[in-house]
């Protein structure tokens, strides 16, 4: 495994999508002004010319996961010249509908028209998935999009793969006991008190009233599932409140370690996967190119014959048939979803109530939170790649630079990479 960067892209005078070259020629070909600087990030550049290349087509490979997806293109050889990491924010997302839930609820319960729930008013289509969920697919699909029109892709394939969660929790089950679940023939407290032999798990009090508690909280993404449940007595309950069990127990790691490990691992990532992986198979099939699928197992297969580590990007590269890789990267474009902001017209304080005198500011043309710039001009000058932290009506903005807060004219910064709603790094 060589130490290098990713390829750089390239486009001719057209736009149309020419073999990536290594960042050595890149910088040759812009030192000599024959080429310009058309994306920061994946770093593209433009020639100043139309190029009629032999078509050297490119392998798009895609190994799909509930936090992180890994990108890997691959040459006809089997060279491994540019890779990426697509962090997702399902959960993010997950978050911010639970707390507009919350707070609308709530609105119904204080000294205000009473309004009833509705829940069967509403018809969803055919497929339809949670919007924490389908933002894992699209977020996927806007960047296999943009590697098109970046690099000559001739065909994707994508790690189609089902976890049997069944069998995550208990390897021997078979037959008849798929119809078991873990709680056959019990209610879920009578399994609690003979799971933890009716003591509470965290100060081992016997013979009082005990109930049933979340290790991770409900507030904080914690679910229902019995791997987050145990018993508390009522003091430690209240005590550890909406806390996690790592906070409340810090001094007692022992303690922890044993709680947790009898507490099953949530499968929550192995069922995002499942919900989504034929959608996304769907709609990549949708860009019109020849799509192959490869199961988890033949990808671990080919990882660990290779004898490669692993990283989401190299299981990428690994989908599929693959006789062979030659890693010529070992530092994959690290893409974080940021979001595009909030499209709320009117701000809300902490209770839901609209915020009174509040006026949104005319922005500057041009110019919004996130675009990353070059300081060309005042006492800022020469710093480059950082981000716009805030835009001000008046024309003053706030940068970030390291842990630093500046201050800068807009008439003293270039812009290198507008805002899309992502953040790169390394």
């Amino acid at each position: 495994m060589s130490n290098s960067t990713n390829y750089v892209f390239v486009l001719d005078a057209s736009k149309k999508p020419l073999t990536p070259c290594k960042p050595g020629m890149a910088r040759s070909l812009l030192k000599v002004g024959k080429a310009k600087v058309f994306r920061r990030y994946p770093f593209t550049i433009i020639l100043n010319k139309l190029v009629a290349e032999k078509h050297k087509g490119l392998l798009l490979k895609i190994d799909p996961g509930s936090k992180q997806t890994g990108f890997a293109l691959v040459s006809l050889g089997g060279e491994v010249i540019c890779a990426m990491v697509l962090v997702h924010r399902g959960q993010q997302i997950r978050n911010a509908l639970e707390r507009r839930r919350t707070i609308r609820r709530g609105r119904r319960n204080r000294k205000t028209r009473y309004r009833s729930s509705r829940f069967l008013n509403r018809k969803r289509k055919k497929g339809w998935l949670p919007p924490s969920l389908m933002h894992r697919v699209l977020t996927t699909q806007t960047w296999v999009n943009r590697l098109i029109k970046l690099a000559p892709i001739d065909s994707i394939a994508m790690e189609l793969v089902r976890f049997d969660t069944q069998k995550m929790v208990n390897p021997e089950v078979s037959g008849v006991e798929y119809q078991l679940g873990e709680l056959a023939g019990y209610e879920v407290r009578e399994y609690l008190l003979e799971k933890f032999n009716r003591t509470c798990a965290y100060c081992d009090a016997k013979n009082v009233p005990l109930e049933v508690e979340h290790i991770k909280p409900k507030s904080k993404g914690g679910s229902n599932r019995i791997s987050n449940l145990t018993l508390a007595c009522r003091p430690c309950n209240e005590a550890k409140g909406n806390q996690d069990i790592k906070d409340f127990l810090s001094g007692k790691p022992n303690l922890v370690k044993r709680i947790l490990s009898e507490a099953k691992a949530p499968l929550k990532d192995a069922a995002a996967v499942n919900a989504t992986r034929w959608k996304l198979f769907e709609t990549l099939k949708a860009t019109g190119l020849p799509i192959t699928t490869g199961s988890g197992a033949l990808t671990k297969y080919n990882r660990c014959r290779l004898d490669l580590p692993k990283e989401h990007w190299i299981d990428a590269a690994c989908v599929g048939e693959v006789e062979q890789l030659t890693i010529l990267t070992t530092q994959p474009l690290l893409v974080t979803a940021m979001g595009h902001g909030c499209r709320q017209m009117v701000q809300m304080d902490k209770y839901g109530f609209p915020r009174k005198g509040y006026q949104a500011k005319k922005p500057v043309a041009g110019w919004k939170t996130g675009d990353i710039i070059n300081v060309v001009k005042g006492k800022n000058i020469g710093l480059k790649g950082v981000r716009i932290k805030t835009v001000r009506s008046k024309g003053n903005f706030d940068i970030r630079h390291g842990d630093a807060i500046l201050s800068v004219s807009r008439n003293q910064i270039q812009p290198i990479h507008r805002r899309d709603g992502y953040n790169y790094s390394f």
